[in-house]
């Protein structure tokens, strides 16, 4: 018998065909970011209708350099020529191909946006600033402006003495180093910034002080008792800084030591007193500023001798004052309550003399040398101390002082309660 044909298996569907591929649709809001000498960045958002086919970047179009590609929505076109005008426009693409395209309306100069130029001066230099001769200057002044602004430095209007002044520009700031500081490099700088037809200006004023010289002559003008007048006239040299004071000194003929008499004393004129009978005196004088003393000083070229004379002293007649008092309460007992069991102190303030003397009284009772009781007077204060009152304790208690002179009194109120009960005790 001949055998069965074996039957074919049956093939699998046909999938459908793949959905054509489309583009997506132009790409939106095109413009330009930045822009300098040499690059021009761009920013855009995506498609509103990307479609199945998704989106797998940009093209940028520029009319000079021809087609760039990226995947982001930000580009910058990079190694251009300063006053170039280019076209630019962006094509999305997938597999479907090329979007329309987005334009800018307008050619973009390829040339960095002027910002206004505008010097930054630190608070610290908006005042005088004063430094002291062969101080190191570095002061930084930071400044802003597009593109990088051109800096230029003066001082009293005229251009800088480069062997004292070095300057140092960059970007973001400008620094006036001076390595040792002089006097003549005190004076006002004045800094300018400039970017194309635009100008900002900030001045600062620099002081160099030093050390003051000595005052310019120091005299004796009289001499009377134990008292010497002197006077001086101002040092020539300040320190290009106002004098702030003098200091005087004294020195014995005998010793020659130098002694203190007068420190930042203000005036042109002083009197020294206290001075030693039979001694002889010079006297010299130094100038101060906010630097310091003048490292020397001038010295009267006569000397001031004080001469011994015949003193007859008659001490003055005084009245004694009597302060005896009779005794009067200053401050007074005032009514107080207490718990029981809780101490409690009565206090009060009392004068008179000769000094009085205390006694305390529980309802007209001399309360004694109870040890319930602790009384304490120091001073004028007068304290009674009554330890763990009960309910007995209450009523009136009065604090008497007594002297020769007479005697007073002041009385208060103790009332002693029951100790409250917690409701928690209640139940």
């Amino acid at each position: 018998a001949a055998e069965a044909p074996v039957p074919e298996e049956p093939k699998p569907p046909t999938p459908p065909p793949p959905p054509p591929k489309e583009p997506t649709s132009a790409p939106v809001d095109l413009f330009v970011e930045d822009k300098n000498d040499t690059s021009v960045s761009i920013i855009w958002s995506q498609p509103e209708n990307i479609g199945p086919s998704g989106l797998d970047g940009y093209t940028i179009e520029v009319c000079k350099d021809g087609s760039k590609s990226c995947s982001s929505c930000r580009y910058v076109i990079k190694n251009l020529t300063t006053d170039d005008r280019l076209k630019i426009r962006v094509v999305a693409v997938n597999a479907g191909g090329r979007s329309p395209p987005v334009a800018l309306p307008e050619a973009v100069l390829v040339k960095e946006v002027a910002d206004r130029p505008k010097v930054r001066l630190p608070r610290f230099l908006r005042q005088r600033y004063v430094a002291r001769v062969g101080d190191k200057i570095n002061l930084t002044i930071p400044f802003t402006g597009k593109p990088k602004p051109v800096v230029t430095w003066t001082k009293g209007g005229q251009p800088l003495d480069t062997k004292r002044v070095n300057i140092r520009s960059t970007e973001r700031d400008s620094i006036l180093f001076i390595r040792a500081a002089e006097r003549e490099d005190s004076g006002v700088y004045e800094m300018t910034v400039k970017v194309e037809d635009f100008e900002d200006k900030a001045s600062l004023t620099l002081q160099i002080v030093e050390l003051p010289g000595p005052p310019a002559s120091v005299k004796i003008v009289d001499t009377w008792g134990f008292n010497v007048a002197l006077e001086w006239t101002a040092p020539t040299d300040n320190g290009n800084t106002e004098i702030t004071g003098y200091t005087v000194q004294k020195a014995d003929k005998k010793t020659g030591d130098w002694f203190t008499v007068l420190e930042h004393y203000h005036r042109l004129n002083a009197t020294i007193s206290d001075l030693i009978m039979g001694n002889t005196y010079k006297f010299r004088v130094f100038s101060e500023n906010k630097c310091g003393i003048s490292e020397s000083a001038t010295v009267t070229k006569a000397e001031a001798k004080i001469l011994k004379t015949g003193i007859d002293y008659k001490p003055p007649n005084y009245k004694e004052h009597d302060f005896t008092e009779a005794p009067k309460f200053t401050t007074s007992l005032t009514d107080r309550a207490t718990t029981v069991g809780y101490s409690t102190k009565l206090l009060c303030s009392v004068r008179g003399f000769p000094k009085p003397k205390i006694e305390w009284m529980k309802n007209q009772m001399i309360i004694g040398d109870d040890p319930k009781y602790r009384q304490i007077c120091v001073q004028g204060i007068c304290s009674l101390e009554i330890r763990k009152p009960g309910n007995f304790d209450g009523g009136v208690y009065t604090c008497r002082a007594k002297n020769d002179h007479g005697e007073a009194a002041v009385s208060c109120k103790l009332e002693v309660k029951q100790p409250t009960i917690a409701d928690a005790d209640k139940k």
